[in-house]
Formats: C-alpha cells, sequence, structure tokens
C-alpha cells in the first residue's frame, strides 16, 4: 500500500493503468468542464462509459494515486480522496527532508487553490523522471485542475491541445483547450508575482498567498516556487 508522510487518507493505490485510458482525461478534468457545451465537447457518445469510470476512480477501497516527480527531489501527488461524503482530489507536494506532505490545491466542493502558475505547470510536466509518470502531456493534464492564472501566454493553448490530442479521443481539442484555460478549476484565475525570488499569488483560497492565514510558511513557499520552476526565477511569460 502506497504512503505519503503526514497524508492521513484511505487505501492508496498507484493509478498509472487509468493513464493509458482516452476517457481518463475528460473525467479528471471534469471540474474544468463546466457547461453543456464544455462536457459535450469533452465527453461526446462516451458519457455512459465516463460515469462508470468515475465510478471506478471514486470507489472507497482503493483511492488512485499517481506520482509526478520533480528533479529537485520533490513529488507531487494526485490523490483520489474517496472518503464516503467527502470525495475529491487532493494535491500534495512532498520531498525526502520534510515530516509530511504540504498541499497545494484541492479539487472539490470545499476547494483550495490555485496552486500552479501556467509557467509552473508547463515546467513541472517537461522535467524528465524516470519515477511516476514520465510522459509530458501526461503530467501536463494530471496538474491542470491546480492551476490558476490570469496572466496566460499566448500560446498556452497550443501546449494542452497537443496533450489532449495525443490522449484523448476529443474530436476538437482545440475548442476543449479553451474551454479548459477559460474556466481553469474553481477559483478565480489567480495573478502571480516574484516577490525575492518566490513565485507568490493573490488567490483568496490559495495556501501559495501569504496575504492568507492558512498560507504555508516563508521557507516551504520559496522551496516550492524553486522547485516548480527547476530552481530559476524566471520572467512569468517564461516556462522552462
Amino acid at each position: 500500500m502506497l504512503k505519503i508522510p503526514g497524508y492521513q487518507g484511505g487505501p492508496l493505490v498507484e493509478g498509472g493503468a487509468h493513464l493509458d485510458d482516452a476517457l481518463f482525461w475528460p473525467v479528471h478534468l471534469g471540474s474544468c468542464l463546466r457547461g453543456e457545451d464544455a462536457q459535450r465537447a469533452a465527453f461526446g457518445a462516451d458519457w455512459d462509459a465516463a460515469t462508470r469510470l468515475y465510478q471506478v476512480l471514486s470507489a472507497e477501497r482503493e483511492w488512485p494515486t499517481f506520482s509526478v516527480a520533480l528533479q529537485s527531489g520533490h513529488t507531487i501527488h494526485v490523490v483520489y480522496r474517496n472518503f464516503d461524503g467527502d470525495r475529491g482530489v487532493d494535491y500534495l507536494i512532498h520531498h525526502p527532508t520534510w515530516p509530511r506532505a504540504e498541499t497545494l490545491a484541492v479539487d472539490d466542493g470545499h476547494f483550495m487553490g490555485p496552486g500552479l502558475a501556467w509557467p509552473e505547470l508547463l515546467c513541472a510536466a517537461r522535467q524528465p523522471s524516470t519515477k511516476g509518470v514520465g510522459d509530458p502531456n501526461s503530467r501536463l493534464l494530471l496538474l491542470f485542475p491546480a492551476l490558476g492564472d490570469a496572466q496566460l501566454p499566448d500560446d498556452a493553448a497550443v501546449a494542452l491541445t497537443t496533450a489532449l490530442s495525443t490522449l484523448t479521443w476529443i474530436e476538437e481539442p482545440a475548442d476543449v483547450a479553451g474551454m479548459l484555460l477559460e474556466n481553469q478549476g474553481q477559483w478565480a484565475p489567480a495573478h502571480w508575482t516574484l516577490t525575492d525570488s518566490v513565485w507568490i499569488n493573490d488567490g483568496g483560497h490559495s495556501y501559495r498567498n501569504p496575504g492568507n492565514a492558512f498560507a504555508l510558511p516563508e521557507g516551504r513557499l520559496r522551496e516550492i516556487s524553486n522547485a516548480l520552476n527547476a530552481g530559476e526565477a524566471k520572467d512569468h511569460q517564461t516556462s522552462c
């Protein structure tokens, strides 16, 4: 059974087998596909099959877990939290020297986030790894629901469209990419700023906004920022 230090969860199981299922991706991105038009474009005639897959992903007996390893030694864990009456997806980050994992974002009815800016999402997706999820497109879509960025670059849709084209059966991936970027999770898109070489945001529900009483400590914010940006404090429009 998988363990994440400090995470009080249920029976964590490796979820990698789901990544080869083209329907997994629209199901995973479901909270960002708001409205009938978005859901129709993403699921098409596969709605019933997607519903059955969601039931598997949300079963109490197994909590699918996915790991995205970073070059810094940190790992982002994506966990389907399947408590009865309290289901959602947790985005955690951990380093072997930490006593417990920290929460980046929570995708559920009591959402918390955003946890990532667009350049960080792209950088984390592109960092090579032989552990956990290695495919850059899979890493991009897996982490996408933690995104919240009001200052997207003009080419953001290109990377997302490529990932959707590669991994899904969506007929018009560019249209769906646009819908996803317009919605970006359950929170309002945040403005990110580089302050003392640390990326922080102004989101009212974000652990990476030092103005929030529940924000992560300064040292953690710095370490997480460095890990997600591959150790470089770049311009917001630049990705590694």
